[in-house]
């Protein structure tokens, strides 16, 4: 018998040609192996990937409510208030941004990135499987300072509907404007332009340590551009109930983001840039 084909089992049966392996509209198998990989890479080293971030915002507030929360002109329990929902959002955007970039950068220095280009999984699989790997390491990053931070105020959210919706929102976006900029590096050098000359920049200038009504008014108007400004104001809009800007544009704003972003990174992918090379 051809090494190519399989009899149906019956002597002197016809003999029928093998036929690869069929998935459905979705390669769940695949898509849930990737999004496992993600997950246990940082898993493996959670002192530096989970507990680390939690560390700095605790220094964060530390220094902020020593130094500057009796001076405000509200109280040092509303600073303190409007402190938390900043610092857990920097912990969503810092570390499900670098999930992605990392996960990427290193398959390609590496050389292993061909283990996860070769199997049966379409770009749109590709993508979701590290955007949801990052958005998990962001979400975990949340719910550990969340607890942390109740050391200093504990806050019952206001719309828990905002709280979900834009910690989300925002985990996702940094996940696919990640994984772009781990695609685009050649190597870690370029990676680490990205992180501290456009992700932190727009980080610490959208509002998550101030409110923008403090600011002058081009100072206003380019932290209204900033698309970070709009996550963090929905996101303490739903712990604290209230917000610096509209959170229907906001809400808006964030979803129009996610869509643009995730059709480029399919593009990306499709096109093999940088990664195939």
């Amino acid at each position: 018998m051809d090494i190519l084909s399989r009899s149906n089992g019956k002597k002197g049966g016809p003999v029928t040609p093998n036929t690869a392996r069929t998935f459905g509209a979705v390669n769940w198998l695949g898509l849930w192996t990737l999004y496992k990989k993600e997950v246990r890479r940082f898993m493996k080293v959670g002192p530096q990937t989970l507990l680390a971030p939690v560390v700095s915002n605790l220094l964060y507030m530390t220094v902020f409510v020593l130094a500057f929360a009796e001076n405000r002109p509200e109280g040092a329990e509303a600073f303190t208030r409007f402190l938390i929902p900043g610092l857990i959002m920097l912990g969503i955007i810092n570390n499900a941004s670098a999930n992605s970039s990392s996960s990427i950068m290193t398959g390609k220095i590496m050389g292993s990135i061909i283990d996860v280009l070769m199997p049966p999984l379409s770009y749109a699989e590709l993508a979701i499987g590290y955007i949801g790997g990052a958005i998990t390491r962001g979400v975990l990053v949340a719910i550990a300072t969340a607890v942390a931070l109740t050391l200093f105020a504990l806050i019952i959210p206001a719309h828990i509907w905002a709280v979900l919706y834009f910690g989300l929102a925002a985990a996702s976006a940094m996940a696919m404007i990640g994984l772009l900029a781990g695609v685009w590096a050649e190597k870690f050098d370029q990676l680490a332009v990205v992180n501290q000359f456009v992700i932190l920049p727009m980080s610490f200038l959208s509002g998550t340590f101030y409110h923008i009504d403090v600011l002058p008014e081009m100072m206003q108007k380019i932290s209204l551009a900033n698309p970070l400004f709009y996550f963090i104001d929905g996101f303490r809009y739903g712990f604290l109930g209230t917000a610096d800007g509209n959170v229907m544009t906001g809400l808006i704003y964030t979803s129009v983001l996610n869509v643009v972003l995730f059709i480029i990174c399919l593009k990306v992918l499709k096109s093999g840039w940088r990664l195939k090379a």
